[in-house]
């Protein structure tokens, strides 16, 4: 028993699939161009270069939020995506959307990896500043002594009034 579908339908099932795929694309393009922002990222922590670090991640949570925004749009587009029979797509373009997907999920799993590794550098980098100071603050010859200008001078405590 085949279902006959009209025109406006098969064409409605056409734009779905293809703004799928055009969304799926885009969130492609959004991680790879994250991914780069992690890797060049990644040696500003090494030479310890605080500006461009702080550039960086400014420019890591405006793609983050892209990235969000844009998952908040594919879902929907996703679920519309697999309701449309599997008879009504063609194998080619099941094909290039599963395509699209594992590019996703690779990038995804590669973009936590440079992720975690940059956070790891940092926690050492922070260590090391930390150890650093603790140093600085151990060799201070003026540590625990008291100012010479905070000494105790004596304070009147009686008050004479004349009329």
């Amino acid at each position: 028993m085949a279902i006959q579908l009209t025109q406006t339908q098969i064409d409605e099932r056409v734009a779905i699939l293809k703004r799928f795929r055009s969304l799926l694309e885009e969130q492609r393009n959004k991680f790879r161009e994250y991914l780069m922002v992690l890797e060049s990222q990644q040696g500003k922590i090494e030479n310890e270069d605080a500006d461009s670090l702080v550039a960086h991640t400014e420019l890591e949570q405006q793609i983050v939020k892209n990235i969000s925004s844009l998952h908040k749009v594919i879902r929907p587009m996703q679920s519309m995506y697999n309701a449309i029979s599997k008879n009504d797509i063609t194998e080619s373009e099941n094909a290039s959307v599963l395509k699209i997907q594992a590019d996703l999920t690779d990038l995804q799993n590669k973009v936590l990896a440079q992720n975690k590794k940059n956070r790891d550098l940092l926690k050492v980098h922070i260590s090391q500043i930390r150890e650093q100071l603790t140093t600085l603050n151990n060799k201070n010859p003026y540590r625990g002594t008291r100012s010479i200008y905070a000494e105790k001078a004596e304070i009147g405590n009686l008050i004479t009034v004349e009329v």
